[in-house]
């Protein structure tokens, strides 16, 4: 009974930390979702163009995943992972600062700076949640933290769209999000003070932790996962690409999209929790849903049909459960505990990339062919699938 008793307090203490950081992000979704779910008409009725409006939010995109490659070498380095929380969630307040924007430029510099916060707090904050998703499961750790973070990514939207449907204004939409601001840095300062070195949360060594510890460089396995995700990633059709679609062909009203895209997070929360039960119980195998749900979205979505759209929506949220919760879980079971700060910015600077190459790449494709754009997505998620049986090979070498 005494040995058993400090395991069982780790867990508690572990599922409080992923709890309360599961709020954390919920809070940070409900702000940053709502500015960028209108950020485009917002910087229009500023003055600025479409192609202006494209620009800008294909660089936040950019800069909030390249700079992770520097925020997660820094945090490694460092281990000062609470100031790199809270540097990036302070630079939050750039969302409900947007009230006060006269000019389409400082809205949209504003909007970049909430991206550049997004990427200095991402690879600390997804390392101290595989400290304490070691005690309960990974898969299903991080699939309770996705759940919460898409609840807020559905309050959100919806939240702003009530502001403006009683005040028709963009500034009281945006000054209402200074409330969960405010509410996030109580909650990392209460946290911070609960649980101040979340590595002592995983307390014994991975056998990755075991093999690596003598190393100083990543192992072969991360860059074969690296590039299965590279494939996965710049293979999957984008929201944006998917409503401008239905709303171009009269699939359906662009005042339907907000509310499809709350399905399609209402979808990701939900199917998070069985897909991070499902990678506890069969590791990486469960990652070859990826290329094959995948390769199904196009095909339903660029369609006339709005059974199949919606069908699409409920895919896409599915994709979008795997990616934020095995994906991430599975970079914690391949990498030590010193070395997985720096491999979650490899991680996420190398989902950027592919998510900024595959969205031109199908931006472009779609406007000349939409068989192009579905040849495009067959290609990738099939280098997907066969970089899934090397790292399945990989993974094999790695455990003898």
């Amino acid at each position: 009974m005494k040995e058993s008793l400090p395991i069982q307090t780790n867990r508690s203490s572990a599922l409080q930390f992923v709890l309360l950081f599961g709020l954390i992000s919920a809070l940070g979704d409900i702000t940053y979702e709502s500015g960028r779910g209108v950020s485009g008409p917002y910087l229009a009725l500023l003055g600025a163009s479409a192609a202006a409006i494209g620009t800008v939010s294909g660089l936040g995109e950019f800069l909030g995943y390249a700079l992770r490659l520097v925020s997660g070498y820094v945090a490694a380095r460092t281990r000062a992972y609470w100031a790199a929380v809270f540097l990036g969630y302070g630079l939050l307040v750039s969302i409900p600062l947007m009230a006060y924007a006269n000019r389409w430029e400082l809205a949209a510099a504003l909007l970049i700076v909430e991206r550049i916060g997004k990427a200095i707090r991402s690879p600390a904050k997804d390392t101290m949640l595989s400290y304490a998703t070691h005690s309960m499961g990974r898969g299903w750790g991080f699939a309770i933290h996705e759940a919460l973070d898409q609840l807020g990514g559905i309050i959100g939207p919806l939240l702003f769209s009530a502001v403006f449907a009683l005040r028709n204004s963009y500034r009281d939409g945006f000054s209402v999000l200074w409330i969960p601001v405010i509410l996030i840095i109580a909650v990392i300062l209460a946290v911070r003070l609960r649980v101040p070195n979340p590595e002592k949360l995983e307390s014994a060594p991975s056998a990755a932790e075991t093999q690596q510890t003598a190393e100083k460089r990543l192992p072969r396995v991360f860059w074969v996962y690296a590039l299965f995700t590279f494939f996965g990633v710049a293979g999957f059709v984008g929201f944006p690409i998917l409503a401008y679609h239905w709303v171009a062909r009269s699939v359906f009203p662009a005042e339907h999209i907000p509310i499809l895209y709350a399905v399609a997070m209402g979808v990701d929360a939900l199917a998070a929790l069985a897909v991070g039960k499902r990678y506890d119980k069969v590791g990486l195998k469960s990652l070859r849903l990826i290329p094959l749900l995948t390769l199904l979205v196009p095909f339903f979505a660029i369609s006339q049909n709005d059974i199949l759209a919606i069908l699409s929506v409920a895919l896409w949220g599915v994709v979008m459960a795997i990616h934020e919760t095995t994906m991430r879980a599975a970079v914690a079971d391949l990498i030590s505990k010193q070395q997985r700060a720096f491999a979650y910015g490899i991680f996420n600077t190398l989902y950027g990339v592919a998510w900024l190459i595959g969205g031109a790449a199908m931006g472009v494709l779609y406007d000349v062919s939409t068989l192009g754009l579905f040849i495009y997505v067959i290609v990738f998620e099939l280098a997907a699938l066969l970089a899934f049986l090397f790292l399945q090979r990989a993974t094999r070498r790695a455990a003898v």
